[in-house]
């Protein structure tokens, strides 16, 4: 009896397995890559800043009620949710992407080039899709419709994420990630993964690479107010001159990432980005004000270095006479990959990528806010690379560049890999 009941059990998964098939879920993805690809265009041709994604939104929406879905919007202003129901009872696992452009003209020349204008700080600014947004919606769209097709083998559900506003929402606004988890995207039901694709970040053409644990940094950023005492120029002693105190500053700041903290647990970086101060060449002004920005990949060691900053700025302002004001502004956390849904889902990423197409990757100090979905649940986010394969990524256009483009053809890689890592955690599960 015990014998026949292994068999039984064995003979009833891989039943379950057959019946969807992997050269299926592949053709597939082959018929909707010319649809994917005019997606792509489109939303390429009309991009919109963050929190504005009027448009885009309807868009998105009309195309998966296309699908005969029955899309949720306004998510965080303007996000997109739509679910697809199983045939089969199951697990939740969710696809997402990001719809937001950046204040970028762009000069790429291609025939749907973007000449959209917005404004952004107050300036009219050229808006283009130029960190590859506008093909993470195409892929995420195209895998919607060949998980679709196949819903009715689906041992459980997928919910589509469109989310708004990764690039930060404009100041005194909220948005992206963290309003839609704010607003309850989880609270009733929490998908027990959540998958998501990044094009570009310099890695080779069509290839697949990712890694577990910290994959992309922490973003923070900081706003230093150094007062001193004005005076002539020429007679220094008679002020306090804010100038030399805040050089002194970005000095001290960057001996915390290369003296104050640990640098072989995680790498760290605090960069100052502007300082502003004074109006002519004979007058030491009152204050100077600086920002700048910090990434870090462990989160004990992002709470230190915000201490040791302000801790640095205000006992060098106060060996000058001088004082400061400091102002921290929290962004996304570090971008994690749950290791054991890594580890779960590597085999289906090498099958995607075939030989050689799956490749290993350094932590990217650049920063991402699905972050926010992967700290709710085991998050997983894959990089495929941008240009044509065998092109050195490394002398192509990088992503925020106004010259930044996709392959095209790699676009279908980018719809295997969600549909195929939907299915095999579905598959998995049962």
């Amino acid at each position: 009896m015990r014998y026949l009941l292994i068999v039984i059990t064995i003979g009833f998964s891989l039943s379950c397995q057959a019946q969807i098939s992997w050269d299926e879920v592949d053709r597939l993805a082959a018929d909707a890559q010319a649809q994917v690809v005019e997606w792509r265009r489109w939303f390429h041709e009309n991009p919109e800043l963050s929190n504005r994604e009027f448009n885009t939104s309807a868009r998105v929406a009309e195309i998966l009620t296309g699908m005969g879905l029955e899309p949720s919007t306004g998510i965080a202003h303007t996000g997109v949710v739509a679910i697809i129901e199983g045939g089969k009872p199951g697990p939740m696992v969710a696809i997402r992407a990001d719809m937001d452009g950046l204040p970028v003209t762009e000069e790429t020349g291609l025939p749907f080039a973007s000449v959209a204008r917005g404004e952004y700080n107050g300036q009219e600014v050229g808006v283009m899709h130029a960190c590859g947004h506008d093909t993470h919606m195409a892929m995420a769209l195209g895998a919607a419709s060949v998980l679709n097709a196949i819903k009715e083998d689906l041992p459980g559900s997928v919910m589509l994420i469109f989310q708004p506003a990764e690039e930060s929402a404009p100041p005194g606004e909220e948005g992206g990630a963290e309003l839609m988890l704010k607003e309850g995207l989880f609270a009733q039901s929490k998908p027990e993964a959540v998958f998501g694709i990044h094009v570009g970040i310099n890695q080779p053409g069509g290839k697949l690479s990712v890694r577990s644990g910290p994959q992309l940094a922490a973003v923070d950023s900081f706003k230093l107010q150094v007062h001193g005492k004005q005076t002539h120029g020429a007679r220094p002693w008679n002020g306090v001159d804010p100038i030399v105190v805040a050089s002194q500053i970005v000095l001290g700041l960057q001996t915390i990432a290369s003296r104050q903290v640990d640098v072989t647990q995680a790498p760290s970086i605090v960069t100052v980005g502007r300082i502003t101060g004074g109006v002519r060449n004979n007058v030491i002004p009152d204050s100077v004000e600086m920002e700048g920005t910090i990434r870090s990949f462990d989160e004990a060691m992002r709470q230190q270095i915000h201490m040791r900053i302000e801790r640095t700025a205000r006992l060098i302002a106060q060996s000058a006479g001088a004082s400061i004001e400091f102002e921290l502004t929290y962004g996304a956390p570090a971008t994690v990959n749950d290791p054991a849904l890594t580890e779960k889902m590597t085999p289906t990423l090498q099958r995607v990528g075939g030989e050689g197409g799956l490749v290993s990757v350094q932590p990217q100090t650049v920063a991402e806010d699905f972050a926010f979905f992967a700290i709710e649940t085991a998050g997983l986010y894959v990089f495929l690379g941008s240009g044509e394969p065998g092109q050195d990524p490394q002398t192509l256009p990088s992503n925020h560049s106004p010259l930044f483009d996709m392959y095209e053809p790699s676009m279908e890689i980018g719809v295997r890999t969600f549909s195929h890592l939907v299915v095999d955690y579905l598959l998995s599960s049962e």
